[in-house]
């Protein structure tokens, strides 16, 4: 039991650093608007947009961007970001207190 909870943690941690390349891929458009991503950088951040987009998506139904002033604070992302993090550390607690 105790490893099906570390690779669930593991998987979560996955998904976290994806979304962490989302956020450059997405800085990086937004620094320099005329950027493309070519080669392999084009390859991972597909695969990046194709495992992040679904859920942020579902999320984005409920929870609305922020708008304060001109600035849009995306709280989906933010809140995906703090789920899954915390998700990993009870999955990996619970995983500790198995052994």
């Amino acid at each position: 039991m105790s490893l099906i909870l570390q690779l669930a943690a593991f998987v979560l941690l996955l998904f976290l650093v994806a979304l962490l390349g989302r956020i450059v891929v997405e800085w990086i458009q937004v620094f320099a608007r005329s950027w493309r991503p070519s080669g392999w950088v084009l390859i991972i951040a597909n695969i990046v947009y194709a495992v992040t987009d679904p859920p942020l998506r579902l999320l984005r139904r409920w929870v609305k961007p922020v708008q304060i002033g001109q600035l849009s604070l995306d709280l989906a992302f933010l809140l995906l970001f703090l789920a899954c993090w915390f998700g990993q550390s009870l999955l990996l607690s619970a995983a500790w207190s198995l052994r």
